[in-house]
């Protein structure tokens, strides 16, 4: 890969920990380091996270990384060019520009506590579940920052009065650490790029900008939140204070388009990341695709101010790996999540067993907050290898259910099939290491799956929008180069054809079964 010698640094702040990997010039990961922090479940449905512990895990990880590429010889002090941030996207914070300090726990991506709130407007606009479609490419749903906000505003006195007063801003994870690492309370810059704007419901997809229809129409006062800039771009510079003061920050995307660069996914490309949940995304070029399937329109990424912005489909699942963590933390069946492939594997199939992990209602394409998780087909033949196999089949038949409103949503035009006719699907993320997970992936799809030997392409991701934006990298070493492919991992379909299609039957049946469950007595 072209460039100069000399580093740059990626900041990947996900749901459940933090990391900091330092790259070379063949973006290779030098050093890292990883800090987990606090999930707060303070009622059923509900989870945040603390925002200045979040702050204090990134401060750990920049040191700690920087140290080991220092203990190995690597001259990061000197060296290091910029930093990419990525985050977990929709996690909303609102906090206080005089004093610096939240003004609330983080209400995380996942909680479902807006559902009332969703469910009156719903009602109350014209356009139900879609009013905002048309503008920002999401409908009204828990999952996005516009509700998180709305219910800090209507239920935390410390917001009414912060916005009373002009003293509470808004932001995701992104814009909390951006704000924080450029000076904080002493002129931090507000700021958010557009991927993660576009999740909160306040964007509108063509103009890139804060749709006033609908602040106006949600009540959302526009001095709140902050400027929306491209993904790859000098935003500022690392503040004292921090382990790498006068450093720039040049990239930041919403963890999942961040994936999508990592992949280097061109038009017509898809990519699936594995983590707490599981997202998969198909970019579709320079024109927004509106879903009549259940997906969502978002953006891929526009890597500079005067770039082209790349649009995107995206099927959202709530619960992935977080499953996994279920049955190690929740039901003891497992002591670490790498337990599972072993456990899994003992057993041919799931025995009849099917598992829907609707723990807070389902995602896409069913968007449906009604409904909670079920396993179903126990009989006394069942034992715990079968449920480990069945929830390792919940992630996959998720994905495909993603992958075949795609194939609607986008027709011909939408996939890029290689010289064989087939659809390869790139995978991504932590839980894609499991060999068996992959397989069941290919089988239940009937198409190829492929892993890149650096499964974390989300920091890469962040990392190349960096190197982009200060010289580091030009776009053909992302998007020409055939060397990542060379040592990729390919699963392929053993299924038979007629055993997919019962099993499907059979998935379907099962997640039928998990609507309108959200009101079962205690």
């Amino acid at each position: 890969m072209a460039g100069e010698n000399g580093f740059i640094g990626s900041i990947d702040q996900g749901t459940t920990s933090t990391r900091f990997i330092i790259y070379d010039h063949d973006a290779r990961a030098v050093a890292s380091h990883q800090v987990e922090f606090t999930q707060f479940y303070p009622e059923a449905g509900w989870v945040e996270h603390d925002p200045m512990e979040i702050l204090e895990s990134v401060k750990v990880c920049i040191a700690k990384a920087i140290d080991k590429a220092t203990a190995d010889g690597h001259n990061v002090d000197g060296g290091l060019k910029a930093i990419g941030l990525t985050d977990q996207r929709e996690t909303t914070v609102v906090w206080s520009k005089s004093t610096g300090l939240p003004l609330h726990k983080a209400i995380v991506w996942m909680d479902a506590r807006t559902s009332s709130i969703c469910r009156r407007l719903q009602k109350e606009l014209s356009g139900g579940r879609s009013h905002f479609v048309e503008s920002c490419g999401l409908p009204i749903s828990t999952y996005f920052s516009a509700m998180k906000l709305l219910w800090l505003m209507e239920n935390v006195d410390a917001v009414k009065d912060g916005i009373k007063k002009g003293d509470a801003i808004f932001g995701t994870i992104d814009t909390w650490l951006i704000w924080n690492m450029t000076g904080g309370s002493s002129g931090g810059l507000h700021v958010t790029d557009v991927t993660n704007a576009s999740r909160t419901m306040l964007m509108n997809l063509k103009s890139l900008s804060w749709d006033e229809d609908t602040l106006k129409t949600l009540g959302i006062p526009s001095e709140i939140l902050p400027k929306i800039v491209s993904n790859s771009e000098v935003i500022g510079e690392i503040c004292k204070g921090w382990p790498i003061p006068g450093i720039k920050i040049a990239g930041c995307l919403g963890d999942q388009h961040a994936a999508m660069l990592g992949q280097a996914c061109k038009k017509g490309e898809a990519k699936s990341t594995y983590g707490t949940g599981a997202f998969i995304l198909l970019n579709t070029g320079d024109v927004p695709i509106k879903s009549g399937h259940g997906l969502l329109t978002t953006l891929s990424y526009k890597l500079g101010p005067q770039a082209k912005t790349n649009y995107a489909l995206e099927g959202s699942i709530a619960i992935a790996g977080a499953a996994v963590q279920w049955l190690r933390d929740s039901l003891g069946i497992i002591k670490s999540a790498s337990e599972i492939e072993d456990l899994a594997a003992m057993v041919e199939s799931t025995g009849g067993v099917y598992f829907v992990p609707a723990f807070n209602g389902l995602f896409a394409p069913w968007w449906r907050e009604d409904a909670r998780g079920v396993c179903i087909g126990i009989t006394r033949f069942t034992n715990k290898s079968h449920i480990a196999r069945a929830v390792l089949e919940s992630m996959c038949f998720q994905v495909k259910d993603v992958l075949d409103s795609m194939n609607k949503d986008a027709g011909e035009k939408g996939s890029l099939d290689n010289e064989k006719g087939e659809f390869l699907l790139r995978v991504d993320g932590g839980a894609t290491a499991n060999n068996l997970l992959m397989q069941i992936q290919a089988d239940l799809m009937g198409t190829p799956v492929v892993r890149p030997v650096d499964i974390e392409t989300t920091a890469l991701g962040a990392a190349y929008a960096a190197g982009l934006a200060v010289g580091f990298w030009k776009e053909e070493d992302i998007f020409e180069s055939g060397e990542k492919s060379k040592n990729s991992k390919v699963f392929r379909p053993a299924m038979e054809e007629a055993t997919r299609k019962k099993k499907v039957e059979s998935w379907c049946k099962a997640v039928e079964r998990t609507f309108d469950l959200a009101d079962l007595s205690l």
